[in-house]
């Protein structure tokens, strides 16, 4: 599904070029569940943006499935992340003044999709929180925030979900049913990239990628 070769990101800071990642070859298949960690600094994040074509990268080629991701226009960059793509991050980026019905529905407004509500509904349901819909987020916990922005991931029916320190803010029984969730997805199907500094976390995944300095430095599956 992804596969990245030699991808290399430079940032330019004032007069000093700062390199985020450096020669990074990798592919990720379908329905696979993957970690990406790595120290503060180390890349993750960079990279995870680049597979969600958020960014793009500095040199190197990135072809999602079979498609050289280069080549897209930005009007096809902004369908293929409203359509292959579903983002978790650590930050919830909901809505405070709309239900979590509503802030579900937000990726199919912006396809133009049709029986938006039920499909939101069904999103909801299969995070286990459809009785609270009508709830502002201000009125949701932490993990329930969470489970909003991963309905609102997997409402337009993704092909990969990208989630970004998903439990970063969460104490640690709100990670628990958020990593539950998940695996749930994984195991229905959904290919799934985490990035994550915690290890517990990682080795729960099927696979684990580490990163130094922007190259990666190890890659191993989890049996």
């Amino acid at each position: 599904m992804v596969e990245l070769e030699n991808i290399t990101k430079v940032y330019r800071m004032r007069k000093v070029d700062v390199c985020a990642l450096n020669g990074v070859s990798l592919s990720i298949e379908k329905g696979e569940m993957t970690a990406i960690t790595g120290a503060s600094g180390s890349g993750k994040s960079t990279l995870l943006h680049i597979i969600g074509c958020l960014d793009k990268a500095t040199s190197g080629k990135y072809t999602f499935e079979g498609a050289d991701v280069s080549l897209l226009n930005d009007n096809q960059l902004a369908e293929m992340r409203n359509k292959k793509f579903g983002f978790v991050f650590q930050e919830y980026y909901l809505l405070s003044r709309i239900s979590a019905l509503p802030n579900v529905e937000m990726p199919l407004i912006y396809s133009g999709s049709h029986r938006r509500r039920k499909r939101a509904i069904e999103a909801l349901e299969r995070v286990g929180l459809a009785s609270r819909a009508s709830h502002k987020p201000t009125e949701l916990s932490g993990g329930e925030q969470q489970r909003v922005a991963i309905a609102r991931a997997l409402v337009n029916n993704p092909a990969i979900i990208l989630a970004d320190e998903p439990t970063g803010n969460l104490d640690s029984s709100s990670t628990a049913g958020i990593l539950s969730i998940l695996q749930q997805l994984s195991s229905g199907g959904i290919t799934m990239v985490v990035v994550t500094h915690e290890m517990d976390i990682a080795s729960k995944t099927q696979r684990i990628i580490r990163l130094r300095d922007g190259k990666v430095v190890s890659d191993e599956k989890i049996t």
